[in-house]
């Protein structure tokens, strides 16, 4: 049986052929660190970590690519700036679609003392904007948000919520998850003070490595949440002040960042233009097929039903079967590999009306094709008719 993956926003697969030679090729002929080992090996790898800086400050309009610091995740990269930023008596406003990469740090701050309040989203999952500086208070300090949707696919308009912060004086945070290599993110256009990235999704790379980008005017505001060796001033004990030390403490995760970079290089020559097109179109034949189904009464469609501003993550829920045995089935059955549930998003399950059930998800990426999307619209149909 073949096997259709259709998770690409759990985690972007196959990767490109260079992503796994180039993290073959560090761990079989390379192997050592940087900031440490004084030799050629050491020194010609540290040229592709910055080289990496380099391209993720470009993609992003992130300015000096110092201010690029690696993490493990996007989770790892939320922890850092949350924990780091807020202070007890702060408040921060977040969208009610965030994930709980954004959500559980902020609820450890709020034991702390830090408020917070969600910003209102429709039942497509669309943020209400004129709902916004009305919940702004003296004691806000940012605004923290996801750019899409990992639920339903539904693109929040971050430019315009940038432009509120900026008038208001706000930092604006960014996950970036869903949309970093395949939606155009801007952070000076956009006023993004820090933005946080994965690396395993959209731009291609390995698991276990993300990051995130600050402004010159944030790195003195966040303090490390973690501390260590970084193979600089080793004569002090004091955590470095300067990027990206200040944050990557440790022995870097070497492999995942070259990977990384052979995803970042691979973008560059297919083009983000190019992979969002693709992933649309399918997500058009995908939400046609699926309009007919909801029609005859077998499933609900979640979110937008039209292109305008989402990406390639299709959200269901079948009406005539239970949800994990109609995924469980589309697997088993056909290949065709989903992910269902409440997709580590309660907020945003409560705003599309869908918790504490949760959604059956198809998300494509480059590698998906028109055939793919059909086979998996009719395996949902006799699923759905008990074929």
């Amino acid at each position: 049986m073949e096997r259709i993956y259709l998770d690409n926003a759990s985690t972007t697969f196959p990767k490109p052929k260079a992503v796994a030679d180039a993290v073959y090729t560090y761990m079989t002929s390379v192997g050592s660190n940087i900031n440490r080992g004084c030799y050629d090996s050491a020194y010609d790898v540290e040229e592709l970590v910055f080289e990496t800086r380099q391209m993720l400050a470009e993609l992003f309009n992130g300015g000096d690519c110092k201010n690029v610091a690696f993490t493990k995740n996007v989770t790892e990269s939320l922890n850092v700036i949350l924990k780091g930023f807020l202070k007890s008596g702060d408040h921060v406003l977040v969208s009610s679609m965030e994930h709980n990469a954004m959500m559980r740090p902020i609820r450890q701050l709020e034991k702390l003392g830090v408020e917070f309040d969600r910003m209102p989203c429709d039942n497509q999952g669309n943020l209400k904007l004129d709902a916004v500086e009305a919940m702004i208070r003296p004691n806000t300090r940012a605004i923290a948000m996801m750019h899409a949707s990992n639920v339903c696919g539904t693109v929040l308009d971050i430019g315009a919520v940038g432009e509120i912060c900026h008038k208001h004086g706000l930092k604006f945070i960014v996950d970036c998850a869903q949309t970093a290599g395949v939606l155009p993110v801007d952070m000076k256009a956009m006023y993004i003070d820090a933005l946080a990235f994965t690396g395993h999704k959209g731009l291609l790379g390995p698991q276990g490595i993300g990051g995130f980008i600050l402004k010159e005017e944030m790195i003195g505001l966040i303090d490390p949440l973690l501390s260590g060796g970084t193979g600089s001033i080793s004569h002090t004990e004091e955590i470095p002040d300067f990027m990206p030390d200040r944050f990557e403490p440790g022995t870097m995760n070497l492999p995942g960042i070259l990977g990384l970079h052979a995803g970042l290089r691979w973008l560059q020559e297919t083009g983000t233009e190019n992979i969002k097109n693709h992933e649309l179109a399918l997500t058009e034949r995908m939400l046609a097929g699926l309009q007919e189904l909801e029609t005859a009464g077998l499933i609900r469609i979640l979110g937008r039903r039209d292109l305008k501003n989402r990406t390639g993550v299709v959200s269901i829920q079948t009406l005539t079967k239970e949800l994990s045995q109609a995924a469980f089935e589309l697997d088993a059955e056909y290949g065709i590999q989903t992910r269902v549930g409440l997709h580590c998003a309660p907020s945003a399950h409560e705003t599309l009306g869908t918790f504490p059930t949760g959604t059956i998800r198809f998300s494509f990426g480059w590698w998906n094709n028109t055939e793919q999307v059909d086979q998996a619209l009719h395996a949902l149909k006799e699923i759905c008719n008990g074929i």
